[in-house]
This record gives C-alpha cells, structure tokens and sequence, in this order.
C-alpha cells in the first residue's frame, strides 16, 4: 500500500483551466444574431403565405358549395344562399370554413365569388 506524498510547501498552485474568451463568446453570439435575422422574416412570410393559400381554398370550396346548392335547390345565379344552407352535418361543407388570418366570410349571391375581408384573400 502505497503512501501519500506529502506536501510541505503551503502555497497554493494555480491550474490553468481551459474555457471560452470574451472575445470568442461575442463572435458566436454574433453569428447567431446573423442567423436569427435572416431567418425570422422568412419564417413570417411563409406564415402569412400559408395562410392566404389556406383562405383561398377556403372560398373555393364554398364558392363550389354555392354552386351545387343552386343547382340541386334549382335556384338561379341571383340565389342567396345562408350559412344553413351550405354548412352542417349532411350538407355541403360539414363545418363552416374559418379564415386563418382571422377574416370574416361574405357569401354572396352564387354568381359571385365569395370574399374575405383580409387583404389579399381572394380567387
């Protein structure tokens, strides 16, 4: 069994302990920073894409419910449908569509298209 040395010098020793400068710190947080604003708007322009696409389909498929409304009530172009008659369990669209934007939809008479009232959402 071996003994421990002992020491009999009583300073201290200093180590060198490795780590990170400020300087190193400051050029990583820098390109990050770089990152984040090249990728922020980006994010927020497919976001609001992808919601206008999603608005958009949205009126085409009551556009497309109003049409066979009409043709299966035999009404004309100038028939104005109401939210009962095209959105429901057993008729035409099950749940009346939400704009994601937040809009609000004006169905129209059938021979006009349906509007949201959000800039840039419509056919």
């Amino acid at each position: 069994m071996k003994r421990p040395i002992q020491i009999t010098n009583r300073r201290t020793q200093i180590t060198k302990i490795g780590g990170f400068t400020l300087l190193e710190i400051m050029i990583v947080v820098a390109i990050i920073g770089l990152l984040a604003a090249i990728a922020i708007p980006s994010y927020i322009r497919a976001r609001t894409r992808a919601s206008t696409t999603a608005c958009i389909n949205n009126l085409r498929q009551i556009n497309d419910a109003k049409a066979q409304w009409a043709l299966e009530t035999h009404k004309d172009s100038n028939g104005l449908p109401v939210d009962t008659d095209l959105f429901g369990i057993g008729l035409y669209i099950k749940n009346k569509p939400v704009c994601p934007a937040g809009g609000q939809y004006d169905l129209r008479i059938v021979s006009e298209t349906t509007l949201c009232d959000q800039p840039g959402h419509e056919l």
